[in-house]
């Protein structure tokens, strides 16, 4: 079957399925709610990055449950992860800081340990990481909820704290496979699998 794909560049082809597509539109909407951070449109980030979070779960599934993972889709979904998070962290801070109360130093050092992993793969594989770690999606997953329901119906402690702890453990888990690794490697599952290779 012949899929339409868009050249970036003489090495670089992306081809047009549908997991790429739900990450480009990601990255390519980015911009936009961050627009609505600035000029204070709190519902309509609320929608679209839920949006976003939604896209984020269909195209990993779309990906994985019709054999259409690939190494540059792989690397889009990151890409467009990072900026999910980066925008969700923005609109945080400037709609809800007020609601987290003390709980929001849990949150800084959340993002302490997703700046380390970005940066830690940075140094060490000159690339941003693409592991798709179970861990890392069961973490987003949760994460994705709270953050839905933060703005729906405002905050909660337990479902933050869930969230944030199953971050924790995820970034741990991240961090020793960068340790681990010699070279950067795409949809790795777990610990486990990379000890057991």
């Amino acid at each position: 079957m012949n899929i339409a794909r868009i050249k970036i560049s003489n090495k670089i082809e992306i081809p047009l399925n549908i997991p790429n597509l739900l990450s480009l539109y990601r990255i390519l909407v980015s911009p936009f709610i961050l627009m609505m951070v600035f000029f204070d449109f709190e519902l309509l980030f609320a929608w679209f990055i839920s949006i976003s979070l939604i896209t984020d779960i269909l195209d990993g599934f779309i990906a994985r449950r019709f054999n259409m993972q690939t190494e540059i889709g792989a690397r889009l979904d990151s890409i467009a992860d990072i900026g999910t998070y980066l925008l969700g962290f923005a609109g945080i801070f400037t709609f809800k800081f007020s609601d987290f109360g003390a709980h929001i130093y849990f949150l800084y050092v959340f993002m302490g340990f997703f700046a380390l992993t970005q940066i830690f793969s940075l140094i060490k594989f000159k690339q941003t990481s693409k592991f798709h770690l179970y861990s890392w999606k069961i973490a987003g997953y949760i994460q994705g909820f709270f953050f839905f329901t933060l703005f729906v119906f405002g905050f909660n402690a337990v479902f933050f704290h869930l969230a944030i702890w199953m971050g924790y453990l995820a970034f741990a888990e991240h961090l020793i496979i960068q340790l681990v690794i010699s070279e950067m490697k795409s949809n790795l599952k777990g610990l486990f699998w990379v000890l057991k290779k």
